[in-house]
């Protein structure tokens, strides 16, 4: 009897000895692939990655701690319910198509929930910096069974989806804030 349970023992303790091993084998692998990957994307991507994770957090934060009202000036000038779409050069569309990526990578691997709306934040940030015409949205949807809101923020600079995806035809917009240069040539256009 005493053989029976050394040996049941012993073999518990060699499964739970290579358990750890495949468990360990399994992360290594993993982090392996994502090195990997991080050294495929561009220098663009890699420069501004732990910058806007940084970011990510903090808008994240903001958006939990701080009313919108107080938000709102700081995302742009506001234009009401239309919508508009900022016209941009080919130079500052890339740009813009670079700061997407790393703001979906970086979004990707946070901790904490980077939903919509601390994306747009970051995203408008990164445009600011480099100087690119960005329409920054807010629109709400009635989820299927028509119960509840659904809210959602989104940013396009031209033809780029910077944040958010294809929103124009699911969500209805409430808001649009554009970036101070577009509305300053918006309001000449007006005059």
């Amino acid at each position: 009897m005493p053989y029976q349970v050394y040996k049941a023992t012993y073999d518990a303790a060699k499964l739970g000895w290579l358990r750890i091993f495949f468990t360990a084998a399994m992360i290594f692998s993993t982090l392996l692939r994502k090195v990997r990957n991080f050294a495929h994307l561009s220098w663009f991507v890699k420069t501004w990655f732990l910058p806007v994770w940084f970011l990510l957090g903090v808008s994240r934060s903001l958006v939990l701690i701080i009313p919108f009202r107080h938000l709102a000036p700081r995302l742009g000038v506001r234009t009401g319910i239309l919508p508009w779409v900022a016209l941009v050069d080919s130079g500052r569309e890339a740009r813009a198509l670079s700061i997407a990526r790393v703001v979906q990578t970086a979004a990707s691997y946070t901790p904490w929930v980077s939903n919509c709306f601390p994306q747009a934040v970051v995203a408008r940030i990164l445009l600011g910096i480099y100087c690119v015409p960005y329409c920054l949205f807010f629109g709400v949807t009635r989820d299927p069974t028509g119960s509840t809101l659904k809210a959602h923020a989104w940013v396009t600079a031209g033809r780029v989806r910077v944040t958010g995806g294809e929103s124009f035809g699911q969500f209805t917009v409430l808001g649009c804030f554009v970036s101070p240069c577009l509305a300053h040539a918006i309001s000449q256009i007006d005059q």
